[in-house]
């Protein structure tokens, strides 16, 4: 006589069998047999697993209602995108690892018409022959920086590269021990100098250089002299730095390229959007560089590139690099790019369209207004199991931006309770992480706490707070 185990791996239905099923055949109709029939596969390797160990005393009959439902979820879950929407509520406006500068509607529009119909990135229309791909942007960057052309690459890091690279190789760059900063993920300005093929020459120390250490380095392989925006931190006190027109003189005197990286990089003047001033290309360009660098998704608000700007000659020897093909950007980072900068042609439009301006000018009551409207339904979803509050909080630019100015905001903090295991308030993020739309927000002296400056699609954040699950308390 068989064993209730063993007649119950027996009974289980055959991979074929499930797959010709009406149920599993809306899900092969759905997601396609291969996947499937490695999910059957799983689930059913799954049981036999569960027959066989120590449980299988209690086994119950094959349920194959219950199985379909859990390949659905099996199969909705493996299919789900890696890359999915979040509320970013942390206080970090141009938030590295949310993604930084956000699009405006026309430069996703853009993006969409780039993807799905072919487009003329290296054709001239006028002339009917090839063109260049950078020239789709160029005439706005002319306009916005005064620069005579311009170049586009994938990221800042590879337009200090590229610069560096044609300008250099094999010689030396002098730059202040002060400004040798070390950027997301752990690159720092060195490393990237190396992989140029220059070698680094470090000028005064960390609080203070001054004008002679630039001449008293130099020597006859000396090539170039680079300024780098330090605009992930800040050095306070007693320091002293070079100006940049003096730089600028110094460098044309000898002979030598004068590079100036400006990291995160903007266009506008902030202080007119009542923000604190930041270096714009079109200052820098005045002061007498030679080619300026700058990335677009970070105060530019536009999508992931880095811009080098400058004389023709000098952006001619950069375009002509091998390495340029390696590092060019795509036609749909084009498209977002050409868009964004149109919009600065406009300042009004600007700030009305572009979030990453739009966030940043919010004004401080309009956040404490939509803090009182949530703030309700917040404590509902909580269902007395936490306490909830407004409370005033400093966001930052984010993303290297003014590291050291930080602006006035409201937002929701959530305490109370006990656990054996972890704290209470990492619980509740992870409970904000696991909602449809992940919200992610900060743990703050013991309290979970979410900065509404850029919280947008309020209805969506308001109605996904009826699947918060908290687990509970553990005292």
């Amino acid at each position: 006589m068989l064993k209730p185990a063993q007649g119950a791996r027996r009974a289980l239905p055959s991979v074929d069998r499930l797959l010709t099923s009406d149920a599993v055949g809306a899900l092969v109709a759905r997601y396609g047999r291969p996947l499937v029939t490695d999910v059957v596969r799983d689930l059913l390797e799954t049981h036999r697993r569960a027959l066989a160990g120590p449980a299988a005393a209690s086994a119950v009959a094959f349920d194959e209602r219950g199985f379909v439902d859990a390949c659905s979820a099996l199969l909705h879950e493996r299919t789900r995108p890696s890359l999915r929407p979040v509320f970013n509520l942390t206080g970090t406006v141009l938030h590295t690892n949310l993604g930084r500068a956000l699009m405006p509607a026309a430069a996703a529009e853009a993006v969409v018409q780039a993807m799905t119909r072919p487009v003329n990135l290296e054709y001239d229309l006028g002339g009917g022959a090839r063109g260049e791909r950078d020239s789709h942007v160029e005439r706005w960057v002319q306009r916005l920086t005064g620069a005579d052309a311009a170049v586009v690459v994938n990221n800042n890091a590879a337009a200090v590269y590229l610069a560096l690279n044609t300008l250099a190789l094999k010689k030396e760059v002098l730059v202040s021990r002060g400004e040798l900063i070390e950027i997301g993920g752990a690159f720092r300005i060195p490393d990237i100098m190396a992989r140029a093929g220059v070698k680094l020459v470090e000028v005064g120390t960390t609080n203070r250089t001054h004008l002679r250490d630039y001449a008293q380095a130099m020597t006859p392989r000396t090539a170039a002299i680079m300024k780098v925006h330090t605009s992930n931190y800040a050095i306070q006190g007693f320091t002293a730095a070079v100006a940049e027109a003096e730089l600028a003189q110094l460098a044309k005197t000898n002979g030598l390229a004068f590079i100036v990286d400006l990291g995160s990089g903007m266009l506008v003047d902030l202080e007119d959007y009542g923000l604190p001033h930041e270096p714009t290309p079109r200052e820098t360009l005045a002061q007498g560089a030679d080619v300026v660098t700058f990335s677009g998704d970070k105060l530019l608000g536009g999508p992931q590139a880095g811009l080098m700007v400058g004389g023709k000659d000098v952006i001619a020897r950069i375009r002509k690099n091998p390495m340029k093909r390696a590092l060019r950007v795509d036609k749909m980072t084009l498209a977002a790019l050409d868009t964004v900068l149109s919009l600065y042609a406009d300042p009004q439009r600007l700030k009305r369209e572009l979030p990453t301006i739009r966030w940043l000018t919010r004004p401080p009551e309009e956040i404490a207004a939509q803090a009182r409207r949530v703030l309700p339904s917040v404590a509902a979803a909580l269902a007395g199991a936490a306490a909830t509050e407004i409370v005033a909080c400093r966001s930052q630019i984010g993303s290297g931006s003014l590291p050291v100015d930080l602006l006035a905001s409201s937002g929701i903090a959530i305490a109370g309770g006990k656990r054996k295991r972890g704290s209470f308030a990492d619980c509740v993020a992870a409970a904000f992480r696991a909602l449809p739309v992940p919200v992610i927000g900060r743990v703050q002296e013991g309290a979970f706490v979410m900065d509404l400056r850029c919280l947008e699609h309020e209805d969506e954040f308001v109605a996904q707070l009826a699947h918060l699950r908290l687990e509970g308390p553990e005292s």
